[in-house]
């Protein structure tokens, strides 16, 4: 695999857009916050670098990583030892993308064995929001702008403790930064009843026609009541709005299933999603080590 310049730009959204929604993550980074060449620096977080296999000068595989070192494969033919080359030298702290490719990518880098935070499979699911049915229920949206900060904080650090297995100390850093985020971002929501939060939801990645749910959370005493499947809908019923026209997600666990499946959100394969402990190196020998 070879390195991608600036002037690749154009094939990597086209053969990323031809993937939606197995390549929403470095497809929506791209979009949102540019692109670096490998050995770059600068940028934010998100801004994405990529390496490249061709066959007969077309883009067969894009391979992405964002500043922070998650890599987010695109990769149908697999090239994987190819790829365990170009990323040798690099620091990887996730793995996060189809579960068929996150695996063997896992393998040839070495990473196996490699103490995780996050090492889940989820079912991968897709909605075309012409079947969009909003459920009844009470309250409205309002935006993380306007919702109550230091509640919607303390959900967001529960969110990333219980769903993604961040340790509790970097959750409450990680709380307040993902709140001021998506407050300014406009892309998180909380259902509100009066005065009274029921649940949130969230909208991970964006583009034009599709959008990728996610930051779903219900506290403890409010669940069962369908609150969350309502939030969701909701905001999907936003986005339909200005011309989204499918949602799709992953699902942490069977009642998020049963909600998800409700609003008429079916199964297209299986999400990985690997965080290591530490930012794993690769190595030649493709023996990673933090």
């Amino acid at each position: 695999m070879i390195p991608a310049v600036e002037a690749d730009r154009p094939e990597i959204e086209a053969f990323l857009d031809a993937r939606l929604p197995r390549a929403m993550f470095p497809r929506a980074n791209l979009a949102h916050y540019g692109m670096v060449s490998p050995g770059g620096a600068g940028g934010h977080r998100l801004a994405m670098r990529f390496w490249l296999q061709r066959e007969g000068g077309a883009v067969t595989d894009v391979l992405g990583a964002t500043a922070e070192g998650f890599l987010l494969p695109a990769c149908p033919t697999g090239p994987w030892a190819a790829a365990a080359g170009a990323l040798t030298g690099e620091s990887v702290g996730a793995l996060i993308g189809p579960a068929e490719e996150v695996a063997p990518l896992r393998a040839a880098l070495g990473l196996g064995q490699a103490p995780g935070e996050l090492d889940e499979v989820q079912p991968h699911f897709l909605l075309d929001l012409a079947a969009l049915e909003v459920p009844g229920g009470p309250g409205r949206l309002v935006p993380f702008a306007d919702a109550p900060e230091a509640l919607v904080t303390g959900w967001l650090r529960d969110y990333f403790t219980e769903t993604l297995g961040t340790p509790l100390d970097l959750a409450v850093v990680e709380a307040g930064r993902a709140f001021r985020q998506a407050a300014e971002a406009g892309s998180h929501a909380v259902l509100m009843e009066g005065d009274e939060a029921l649940a949130m939801t969230g909208q991970n990645a964006r583009l034009p026609s599709i959008v990728q749910i996610g930051g779903v959370y219900t506290p403890p005493a409010l669940r069962g009541r369908h609150h969350a499947r309502r939030a969701v809908a909701l905001h999907l019923a936003e986005a339909q709005a200005r011309g989204v026209t499918r949602a799709t997600l992953f699902a942490a666990g069977p009642p998020a299933i049963r909600a998800y499946e409700a609003l008429g959100f079916r199964r297209i394969g299986d999400w990985a999603l690997c965080r290591f402990a530490a930012p794993q190196r690769v190595r030649p020998d493709g023996a990673a080590h933090g």
